[in-house]
């Protein structure tokens, strides 16, 4: 128990480094920061694949993809649509969109609560339709107060869904899962990287640092999905759920104090009744962990 709360806390805080990472790369754009994460990911999934002694679900997924074609298009999709978070959270920093990214990352467990809700019939608890209720005041406001709401934000809270529930229909192993995201990735972050204006090589030779630089990128990314993984194996699914909280909350201070993107008086107005939202559902898992006997009383 001690070591996932150790591994989950720790992956957070390794994606929040990550978040701030990107700066450092200059002058790497998102795009090719994105390019290069994919990547150096997809010898690390290597690993773990033969670590978990999973490439038969690997195999197993192969035989499939030979026989059913719509499993080719559903595939692509699931790429494509990890795809899509990925690189805004890696461009994201870089272009002042720090801190809509953290929002939506905020909103994401409640649009997973509303479409579980809408698509597959679960009830709402009180806690979370009072959580709702909270984030779409947030969210209200942000609309009255600049007219409209962050597409960032809503790529994130909207776009992550459609992945989850996508995975859920397909039935993959998680790991195998993701190893099939990054390999149909690979060839676009490839040809994004030998496509710039300028070349591989001369960014390097025009910066040095980047021998080590872009490495560690690939070191900081694989650890956190290690650790995030491993995490999701050692802890009760409650507990997870309320950890995965602290992700948000390290991206939002990230941008704020590390970024300097701004929050002004009047935006408190969006982001108190979300963070309130947020505690809401931190609560309900608690509450469902220690009625498990999880948590000595």
């Amino acid at each position: 128990m001690k070591q996932g709360v150790f591994l989950s806390v720790f992956s957070s805080f390794l994606f929040a480094a990550l978040y701030f990472y990107a700066t450092l790369l200059h002058p790497l754009t998102g795009l090719s920061i994105f390019a290069w994460r994919v990547v150096l990911a997809v010898p690390v999934l290597a690993l773990l694949l033969s670590r978990a002694r999973s490439w038969k679900t690997v195999h197993e997924i192969h035989q499939r993809l030979r026989k059913e074609w719509k499993l080719w298009v559903l595939m692509l999709v699931s790429g494509a649509l990890l795809g899509v978070q990925l690189f805004l959270f890696m461009w994201a920093p870089l272009h002042g969109y720090g801190l809509d990214v953290a929002m939506g990352y905020f909103l994401l467990p409640l649009t997973m609560v509303v479409a579980g809700r809408v698509f597959y019939g679960e009830r709402l608890s009180r806690f979370q339709r009072a959580a709702v209720f909270m984030a779409v005041i947030g969210v209200s406001h942000e609309l009255l107060r600049v007219g409209a709401f962050s597409w960032a934000t809503a790529v994130v809270m909207f776009g992550y869904p459609p992945y989850f529930m996508l995975r859920r229909y397909l039935r993959m192993n998680a790991l195998a899962g993701l190893w099939f995201d990054m390999l149909l990735l690979t060839p676009v972050a490839l040809w994004l990287l030998f496509k710039q204006d300028v070349s591989v090589l001369e960014q390097f030779l025009g910066r040095p640092s980047l021998w080590a630089l872009v490495p560690l990128l690939g070191v900081i990314s694989s650890t956190a999905l290690v650790c995030y993984l491993a995490a999701s194996r050692r802890l009760p699914l409650s507990l997870f759920g309320i950890l995965g909280y602290v992700e948000p909350v390290l991206l939002f201070w990230v941008a704020f104090l590390l970024l300097g993107e701004p929050v002004t008086l009047a935006s408190l107005g969006t982001y108190i009744p979300i963070w309130l939202a947020v505690l809401i559902m931190a609560v309900e898992g608690v509450i469902a962990w220690r009625k498990k006997g999880s948590v000595p009383v």
